[in-house]
């Protein structure tokens, strides 16, 4: 697939990148910066030997990518995703936004929608948008050289959607469980709350999460 990956200059969205790359899809890194963009996307070039990454602006990505992932701050949401609200119509769009407060009194702290996934489906009215990738460790998805040990759970109210988030997540080598429609975003957003929690507690980097009984 061609996935354009808006907010892909940081830790997440390149990680993702790479992982995607390393198995034939080809990447597009969006960036509100497009020199930036592009620096990322030589370095993921040369990280992974592949030459199907390029870097443009996010508006540019929106329009080039045949699948779109938000890896943007929770807080970009409102400022960028109108911009890219063309490029993204008729698409698939997988948030794999948090948003996390640290240092307040809740990590966990979802917008008036209910969730990042649900504020990004008001925002792109023409788009099918899917939550996924949220509690998949950025280390984890940077380390390329071994298997991820976690599930993928995802929710959206798109069949076909959910199903194009699952591919990509096969792709990578992760089992993909569909929890339902987007109204469990906010609960599945949350789980990343609860990894860093753990994350921090035993002092780890990869925390991950596993349905058993399936």
């Amino acid at each position: 697939m061609n996935i354009a990956i808006l907010g892909g200059t940081g830790k997440e969205g390149a990680g993702l990148g790479a992982r995607w790359a390393l198995v034939g899809h080809s990447i597009i890194i969006g960036s509100r910066d497009p020199e930036r963009a592009k620096t990322k996307a030589a370095e993921l070039r040369e990280r992974t030997s592949k030459m199907a990454i390029m870097g443009e602006s996010n508006a540019e990505a929106a329009k080039l990518g045949e699948v779109i992932v938000i890896a943007l701050p929770a807080s970009g949401l409102a400022t960028t995703l109108p911009e890219v609200r063309e490029g993204c119509r008729g698409k698939v769009v997988i948030s794999t936004v948090v948003p996390l407060t640290f240092g307040g009194p809740r990590l966990y702290t979802p917008p008036a929608a209910g969730s990042a996934a649900e504020e990004a489906q008001a925002l792109l009215p023409d788009a099918n948008v899917v939550a996924a990738f949220h509690h998949i460790a950025a280390d984890e998805l940077s380390e390329t050289d071994h298997a991820i040990e976690c599930d993928l759970l995802l929710c959206g109210a798109d069949a076909a959607a959910k199903e194009t988030a699952s591919q990509l997540g096969r792709s990578m080598g992760l089992r993909p469980i569909d929890v339902g429609p987007l109204s469990n975003a906010g609960p599945l957003e949350g789980i990343t709350a609860v990894l860093t929690t753990v994350n921090r507690r035993y002092k780890l980097k990869n925390s991950g999460f596993k349905i058993t009984g399936l």
